[in-house]
């Protein structure tokens, strides 16, 4: 196992259990103040051959300084995750990259709200993974399915602080531009997370798909934007002018309640050049309890329905 900017990772495994009843320190707070990925579109990534192996964590570890991503699977198959705790990464907690038939559960996660980049769980180029009954609390991303990723559920996962549960964001490079395909999360709850479920494009991208995407059965309580598609996405500055060329469709946001934090609880703004298609809103029931009146929905560039209970009134 040779992992430059890791602290734990695996390569080419088959049927490997980690587990454990300890706790991953990934000592953080001394590496967050250098870290400019927010800012700085150059930044280095934080984050790369064994048969059957099972790793027991049982015992209190703490990282070397040097590395960023407490526990990195790459080309994992037919293998668990389950019943570890990680604190305080320097940058992801768990990264999943080019993984088969892989489930994580009973994880519990935790980092500051104010902790950059450290994503929860981050999937990439990855098919048929499953996150169930875990606590994720953290500074970016509670999960991220990016680039690749296909045949994800997620269920029973409680997110918060952090920036929701994302696919995306998506069409920013050659290098990492495949389609995002068959995600469902439902049965999560979000708790003052900045948002709740959303899709990210960045703009102007490249072009790619993502599509088949179900969010249900989701709990908001006090999440800043509970519903987002998002296809304007660029948080560094200078970014150019253009559209998004990633085409989003066949995506269902069906039994979802709760407390906005902010009076926009639905916002979906999508591509000018492709706008979204199939947009599904079913029983929404969203309030805002601030001042200047009732929850809004807010669409663009997106063509779709809503059925059954639409508070805010759909904008579909």
């Amino acid at each position: 196992m040779f992992f430059t900017d890791t602290w734990i990772g695996f390569r080419y495994v088959d049927r490997l259990t980690v587990a454990g009843g300890g706790y991953l320190d990934g000592k953080g707070p001394a590496a967050w103040p250098y870290n400019d990925c927010h800012k700085n579109p150059g930044c280095k990534p934080l984050p790369a051959f064994m048969d059957s192996l099972k790793i027991i964590l049982t015992s209190y570890l703490v990282s070397n300084l040097n590395y960023s991503q407490t526990l990195r699977l790459d080309f994992i198959t037919n293998s668990r995750v389950h019943h570890l705790r990680s604190i305080n990464s320097k940058n992801t907690h768990i990264n999943v990259f080019a993984c088969t038939n892989l489930s994580i559960s009973q994880v519990r996660i935790t980092a500051p709200a104010e902790s950059p980049n450290t994503d929860g769980i981050r999937i990439g180029s990855s098919n048929t993974i499953k996150i169930s009954n875990s606590v994720i609390s953290t500074g970016d991303d509670c999960i991220s399915m990016v680039s690749g990723s296909q045949n994800i559920d997620i269920s029973y996962v409680a997110c918060g602080p952090g920036h929701g549960i994302s696919i995306g964001s998506l069409g920013r490079s050659h290098e990492n531009n495949d389609d995002v395909v068959g995600i469902r999360v439902s049965k999560c709850t979000f708790i003052g997370s900045d948002n709740g479920v959303r899709i990210k494009t960045w703009a102007p991208s490249l072009s790619s798909l993502a599509s088949n995407i179900t969010f249900e059965d989701i709990v908001i309580r006090n999440a800043r934007n509970p519903i987002v598609i998002d296809q304007q996405y660029c948080p560094l500055s200078g970014c150019m002018e253009g559209d998004s060329a990633v085409q989003v469709q066949n995506v269902i946001f069906r039994n979802i309640w709760g407390i906005s934090q902010t009076k926009v609880a639905v916002n979906i703004q999508c591509s000018g050049v492709l706008p979204c298609k199939n947009v599904q809103l079913i029983n929404i029931h969203l309030a805002y309890k601030g001042r200047n009146g009732h929850a809004t929905a807010v669409c663009s560039h997106v063509l779709g329905s809503s059925y059954g209970r639409q508070i805010p009134a759909g904008c579909l």
